[in-house]
């Protein structure tokens, strides 16, 4: 079991910057993955990035070079810095953890809201 908890959310102006951070615990030696996602109202859940246990990272074209993901292995939390925000990333944003077993884990979510 892995359990995930995000925290950083909030509201920002466009332009601004946000960090989102997902502590996880539990058994995190299994975790291969850690994704974010977000979902705006009215719209399905959609892959932000993601991080390797390795450290690599990808990003979806809609934040590519805006978004960076990072992790702390010795604090067990993995970060998304939001930079130049955009009013269309206002969503929720959840964390996920995928494992050598193939389970997928969620956090609750943390809300962003970027105006205009």
């Amino acid at each position: 079991q892995v359990q995930l908890v995000e925290s950083g959310g909030g509201l920002v102006q466009a332009g601004g910057s946000l960090r989102l951070s997902c502590a996880a615990s539990g058994s995190i030696f299994d975790i291969n993955v850690m994704r974010w996602f977000r979902q705006a109202p009215g719209k399905q859940r959609e892959l932000v990035g993601a991080i390797t246990s390795g450290g690599i990272t990808n990003y979806a074209n809609s934040v590519k070079g805006r978004f960076t993901i990072s992790r702390d292995n010795a604090e067990n939390t993995v970060y998304l810095q939001m930079n130049s925000l955009k009013p269309e990333d206002t969503a929720v944003y959840y964390c996920n953890a995928f494992t050598t077993y193939g389970s997928y884990y969620w956090g609750q979510g943390t809300q962003v809201t970027v105006s205009s």
